[in-house]
């Protein structure tokens, strides 16, 4: 209201409103977290002094070395992606026909299985967890059914131990894509040792990155040498060819990366969960936002910062919420919109998913996540979570300047 009791027009600040940006600079979800710019170009001389750029270097090696000790696990195969290595994964353990996954997840995991000719089967999730409900996996199994594919979402574990009963109960592989979930346990268990296999991804994006790369664990010792040779051609020996295989190695470059981010490891943790903390306290009071939280008993990274909207107490959707974060360049996202099975080729080849998903399609229309890691700071945290209940606080002029809805920003 102004002095005379009407309606403010246009409250100033905010960009949506016309105001000048809250920001000066983009704050990004998945800004990668930059190790010790020093002991990283070090390394990289190092790899140029020995002219061993590729094919199982000494920092290739090392890297593995100090993830499967992290992770508790015997074998540790390094790869030039998570994508290519669930591919190898999957064509390694001789899945066919369907694997029951999760259509809340990011489009890779789908097509990984789709790339090899199988069928993703989409399960519903459990609201509260967002990951994929083990009581509506077991509803999907049938004789065609070779294999389960949990996903750690957010870096929480997705109940391995109920996921491997089932497995076990009828027969099936269980693999994990364990993207989001490096440095993170399940009482007490750090993730990577469960079913045959997980695969964590390094991607730039990564709470741990190698700039691109991703790695293959599991304590299975055959299945480990039979993928050692798959991403290497299927080489055996010098000259002998074993198997099928692929060129899914990770090079030097890319391995001294991960050295470096794992040196800082402790670092990034921290202040994610520094970061993570401020949100808890500056979204708490705000209308409409609930923050995921993480379990106490459970290890976690802290690197996602995910909310869900509840549209009519915060008076705004969730899209209406991201496009204004936008205009004050917070490029807040909306994951996994919206869902898998929304997607092609999915879309086509089974229409009727959505139909058998409703916590999936609710929660694909909920929940964003906000900025965070090494790039931003406490006062970014406060001024965003400031941002955010400005904007909820004028949702009539937000709402007013969307309508008609504008198109929520995709990234560049």
């Amino acid at each position: 209201m102004d002095r005379s009791g009407r309606m403010a027009r246009h409250p100033p600040n905010l960009a949506i409103l016309g105001g000048r940006p809250r920001f000066a600079r983009k704050l990004h979800v998945g800004a990668p977290n930059l190790g010790d710019r020093g002991a990283l170009l070090a390394r990289i001389e190092d790899v140029l002094d020995r002219r061993w750029l590729t094919n199982n270097g000494q920092y290739v090696q090392e890297f593995e070395r100090r993830i499967s000790d992290h992770a508790g696990v015997r074998h540790c195969i390094a790869v030039t992606n998570a994508t290519v290595g669930l591919q190898v994964l999957i064509r390694a353990l001789g899945l066919s026909g369907d694997v029951i996954l999760p259509s809340l997840t990011f489009v890779a995991t789908a097509h990984a299985l789709q790339w090899l000719g199988i069928r993703p089967v989409f399960c519903d999730i459990d609201p509260a967890t967002h990951m994929m409900n083990p009581d509506r996996v077991e509803e999907l199994i049938t004789p065609a059914t070779t294999g389960i594919m949990g996903v750690h979402l957010w870096g929480r574990p997705c109940a391995p131990a109920r996921l491997g009963a089932l497995a076990r109960k009828h027969g099936l592989a269980l693999v994990f894509d364990a993207a989001h979930a490096f440095g993170c346990s399940a009482r007490g268990t750090m993730l990577g040792g469960f079913g045959r296999a997980e695969v964590f991804s390094f991607h730039a994006t990564k709470f741990i990155n190698s700039l691109e790369g991703g790695a293959i664990v599991t304590n299975d010792d055959a299945l480990a040498k039979t993928l050692r040779s798959m991403i290497n051609f299927g080489f055996s020996g010098l000259d002998a060819v074993s198997c099928l295989g692929t060129n899914a190695k990770m090079n030097e470059f890319s391995a001294c990366a991960g050295l470096t981010s794992l040196d800082d490891m402790d670092q990034i943790r921290a202040r994610n969960r520094q970061n993570y903390l401020a949100y808890q306290q500056g979204l708490a009071s705000i209308a409409g936002m609930k923050l995921l939280t993480y379990d106490a008993e459970n290890r976690s990274n802290y690197h996602y910062v995910v909310v869900e909207i509840d549209a009519v107490a915060a008076g705004l959707s969730r899209d209406e919420i991201v496009t204004a974060l936008w205009a004050d360049n917070v490029h807040a996202r909306r994951y996994f919109y919206p869902g898998c099975h929304m997607m092609e080729p999915y879309r086509t080849l089974d229409p009727n998913a959505g139909a058998r998903l409703p916590h999936t399609n609710d929660l694909c229309a909920r929940i964003m996540l906000l900025p965070n890691g090494t790039s931003i700071g406490l006062e970014d945290v406060r001024s965003c979570c400031q941002l955010i209940k400005d904007i909820v606080a004028r949702q009539i002029h937000v709402h007013r300047a969307l309508s008609p809805p504008i198109p929520v920003p995709e990234p560049a």
